[in-house]
């Protein structure tokens, strides 16, 4: 396994040296300033992932100002009270996105964002609370109680609200199988478990975000030139 200033040297190379790699990092939130996210903000930047997952982007963001409006302001209960003929007539407006299965996901996730909420307080706090080290099993709670969440779904959603996580693209799938770090599938639980323990080690060695490992392992294979 190398070490985390292998893998840092190798990136800064490629992109130009390390000022050029430092810019291209993410940035994220800390546990206090995800705990006291609206519980309404964490749906609708749920919705918009699932939302945008197999679809253009960029259609979804000038879309979303209408999301806002028509399922209210996304506060998780508000949802709740929609009705099966409500849902059906956003599945069909031609100012949102026409597919029923992932409108029908905005209200199963409202639901979900609710009863944790009920058992924690918020489900910005549950979000927050959980453990980096197991961020996986984040993961994994998001795919069993949510809907159309599996994948890098549920990842990009804690990505963009801040939660630090990395994320399985391919160029870091692709880093584990080169470099044999792996005996399971990558997406298997054992293969994840893998990817998570050296995930783990490198931060420990670097003492940076786990985010911030994700993009610069990517940066140093494939394709990932200045």
């Amino acid at each position: 396994m190398e070490s985390f200033k292998q893998i840092y040297q190798r990136a800064a190379e490629r992109k130009g040296g390390k000022a050029a790699l430092e810019a291209l990092l993410p940035s994220g939130r800390s546990h206090e300033e995800i705990a006291a996210l609206g519980d309404d903000r964490l749906l609708s930047a749920m919705s918009m992932q699932v939302m945008k997952s197999g679809f253009v982007w960029r259609v979804v963001d000038n879309k979303w100002p209408a999301y806002e409006e028509a399922f209210f302001g996304f506060v998780p209960f508000k949802v709740l009270m929609m009705s099966p003929e409500q849902l059906s007539q956003r599945a069909s407006d031609p100012n949102l996105i026409r597919h029923a299965k992932k409108t029908q996901a905005i209200y199963d996730n409202a639901l979900m964002v609710q009863e944790l909420a009920d058992k924690h307080g918020s489900f910005a706090r549950f979000i927050a609370d959980w453990p980096e080290d197991n961020i996986i099993g984040l993961w994994a709670e998001l795919k069993k109680r949510g809907t159309r969440l599996g994948g890098n779904t549920g990842p990009y959603f804690l990505r963009t609200i801040g939660k630090d996580t990395f994320l399985l693209t391919g160029d870091v799938e692709s880093y584990f199988k080169g470099h044999k770090l792996l005996d399971a599938s990558a997406t298997s639980k054992k293969g994840m478990a893998q990817i998570q323990a050296a995930f783990n080690q490198w931060q420990q060695e670097s003492g940076r975000s786990l985010a911030e490992i994700s993009r610069i392992l990517a940066c140093g294979v494939g394709d990932n030139f200045l």
